[in-house]
């Protein structure tokens, strides 16, 4: 069987960058800017102009007949928004796209960077799913990590959270800080527990070029967790959450039964997507394309037009997208729909290469998809993908 031809879908998701932060985090490789610690959106001049561009980029977009289902607000630190600079954006992406009744409107927020006026502002505008940037709940960690918030300020955030009744809410957690041991791990995994989020978020630390963590300290070198720790804390995060009723359901991301990320989702499908703002990335008309990530160069991309100035995605490097995405969930791909799309030659070429991995454990089939086992196929996920792609590019 052939590759058929597909038709790309049109997209349904929007992600907005707002690139402001209090201070940058030692660990950060984002596009930020840092505004201080009592910039607010209403009161600062730069991100009221970020604002205006972001609205200028959106209005001037390719437009299609599909209205938005999900839109997410990252960064950055977003709730260091006014609420009238979140529902421009809105109203902006409305008049564009049109947005779905029944949206997911999530947005990323720091502990200490908003106040009750703030959330509830941001819930009438339609926010209903926060992600709070955690990252850990001991003190000295905090401050390791160069968070600027304090242990205080995230059950303070909490609370306000609660009050303004945010349907969908989410913690965010790293395991693998310097000097974080397991004891400590395991108080965070247990109070984010007992808070009872909907959605909880794990993410192993990566000293990533360019970070002050990446002029700190070098990967696997001591107060970093040994490789042998990270890997404890990456199953003892996996047992104590779903032990706690949390579906595993993609390698950093555990949720309550109907409560995953549906914009997340978008990217592990490898649908499409709009992109907006400071090194937003988009994917539309299979043009995979990011904006460039720092200010002036970003104004000026827009002044020059807002052109997408790339070709579409061949169909070899879709196929490696679609398996370094897809293979991310839980339940991970339909070898029927990768047929489908890249033929059955190819299909069995993979089969065939992942034979090594299907004999340690770490690769099975269920019901027709091609998945990563839990935990052990999520933990050497990087190794499997890695001489899959090599053997594929061979």
């Amino acid at each position: 069987m052939s590759p058929k031809d597909i038709a790309t879908p049109v997209p349904s998701a929007a992600y907005i960058h707002i690139p402001f932060c209090r201070r940058r985090c030692f660990y950060c490789d984002f596009p930020v800017f840092v505004v201080g610690d009592r910039s607010r959106g209403e009161n600062s001049s730069t991100i009221s102009q970020y604002v205006e561009a972001i609205c200028h980029e959106i209005s001037i977009s390719p437009a299609f007949s599909q209205p938005l289902e999900t839109i997410f607000f990252g960064g950055g630190t977003p709730s260091l928004l006014s609420t009238e600079q979140l529902q421009c954006i809105l109203t902006a992406l409305e008049n564009r796209f049109g947005i779905a009744a029944g949206v997911e409107i999530s947005m990323e927020m720091d502990p200490g960077t908003y106040d009750s006026a703030h959330i509830a502002g941001y819930r009438s505008a339609g926010v209903n799913r926060v992600s709070l940037g955690v990252q850990t709940f001991q003190a000295e960690l905090l401050k390791i990590a160069g968070r600027s918030h304090s242990v205080e300020d995230i059950f303070a955030a909490i609370d306000l959270i609660h009050q303004v009744e945010i349907p969908e809410f989410s913690i965010d957690l790293i395991s693998g800080l310097p000097h974080q041991s397991l004891v400590q791990w395991q108080d965070s995994l247990t109070k984010a527990v007992e808070i009872a989020p909907t959605h909880i978020s794990i993410y192993d630390l990566t000293i990533e070029p360019g970070t002050a963590f990446n002029r700190y300290y070098k990967p696997g070198d001591h107060p970093l967790p040994t490789d042998e720790t990270t890997v404890q804390m990456y199953q003892l995060g996996q047992k104590v959450l779903t032990g706690a009723g949390y579906e595993h359901y993609e390698i950093s991301n555990y949720a309550k039964s109907g409560h995953q990320c549906k914009h997340n989702r978008v990217y592990w499908e490898n649908r499409s997507y709009y992109g907006f703002g400071m090194g937003a990335a988009s994917y539309v008309q299979g043009k995979r394309f990011t904006r460039p990530r720092k200010t002036q160069e970003y104004y000026q991309w827009l002044q020059n037009g807002a052109v997408i100035d790339c070709e579409v995605t061949p169909l070899g490097e879709e196929l490696l997208e679609t398996l370094m995405l897809g293979l991310r969930l839980a339940e991970g791909l339909s070898l029927k729909v990768l047929v489908e799309k890249f033929g059955t030659q190819k299909v069995e070429e993979i089969k065939q290469y992942l034979q090594p991995y299907f004999a340690k454990g770490w690769v099975e089939v269920v019901e027709e998809r091609l998945r990563l086992t839990d935990p052990d196929g999520f933990l050497f996920s990087n190794v499997v993908l890695a001489d899959l792609f090599d053997k594929l590019g061979e």
